[in-house]
């Protein structure tokens, strides 16, 4: 009997959905496009994010030694640079190791660096960062360190690329909050047109003893139903706008500055986020809509 009664609230559920056909392809065109609008900021921000990873292995720092302290004891001030917070490794970089990286690099034309010698060279350490936004904090101590004369860290670039990462998170998040208020407006309107051509009906169930969940239950369907299909095709449409934008930046000059994620490894977690958002949003806008037409 329990089972029969399941199957009549589901059919009528989805039956809703058929009935108002427009209704049912506006809320599913909704919650589509509020989500590839919210994916698209928030894939923005994860492959920034990981942009900002590879910025913090690749990006050095240099500490360059006084010229008056020998190879020996700028060596030793390795164990002071190392206790810094913040230094995930250093190098030490004699004066002929640097003077041999930038023969390498640059010395090409021979005659055009005749009569250099390591003199003209800083013993230096090359210093990688656990954390680039405190870049500033550990240049000032790095500076405090008796031996260390100049420091040269990219902190204008680094400080760009974290306000760029703050801004779009900052974006996605506001754009999250508000585009789920709107697929939950426009859901509750729609499964509220099928509450009010069926009130008369509610009512009379509802004077026959029927309770509350047996007459929220065909609707709170028809919410799950609209809200997961609005969900997939918006995966599926995410999935292909990624995919393409991937392509035009991967054949791009700005592909060999930049990577970026593969879908594939992100698939999962969208696919997750997004099942889980039109479940909210049909489940929620539904009961909203029934409410009142249940204080009878």
């Amino acid at each position: 009997m329990r089972l029969n009664k399941l199957g009549y609230l589901l059919k009528e559920g989805f039956k809703s959905v058929f009935t108002h056909g427009f209704m049912s392809f506006a809320s599913v065109t909704i919650i589509m496009a509020c989500l590839i609008i919210m994916g698209s900021f928030a894939l923005l921000a994860v492959n920034i994010d990981a942009l900002i990873e590879d910025l913090e292995q690749d990006n050095e720092v240099v500490a360059f030694i006084d010229e008056e302290m020998d190879e020996n004891s700028a060596r030793a001030l390795k164990s002071q640079v190392d206790i810094i917070p913040n230094i995930a490794s250093s190098t030490f970089v004699s004066r002929d190791e640097a003077m041999d990286k930038f023969m390498e690099k640059y010395g090409n034309d021979g005659s055009l660096f005749e009569g250099i010698d390591s003199t003209v060279f800083r013993n230096r350490f090359v210093i990688y960062l656990d954390d680039i936004t405190l870049m500033k904090q550990t240049e000032n101590d790095l500076y405090k360190i008796y031996g260390v004369a100049d420091v040269n860290a990219q902190f204008e670039i680094a400080q760009g690329f974290v306000t760029v990462r703050n801004a779009v998170s900052a974006i996605s998040l506001v754009l999250v909050a508000l585009l789920v208020v709107v697929s939950v407006f426009i859901m509750a309107n729609t499964v509220k047109l099928t509450t009010f051509g069926r009130r008369e009906e509610i009512a009379i169930m509802k004077m026959v003893g029927a309770n509350n969940a047996f007459i929220r239950f065909p609707f709170v369907v028809e919410g799950l139903v609209l809200g997961l299909l609005g969900s997939l095709l918006a995966f599926f449409v995410q999935w292909g706008i990624y995919s393409l934008v991937t392509q035009r930046i991967m054949t791009s000059i700005v592909g060999e500055i930049v990577a970026v994620i593969p879908f594939q490894s992100l698939m999962y977690l969208v696919l997750s986020v997004y099942l889980g958002i039109g479940i909210l949003v049909g489940t929620f806008g539904s009961n909203i809509a029934i409410r009142n037409y249940l204080k009878v």
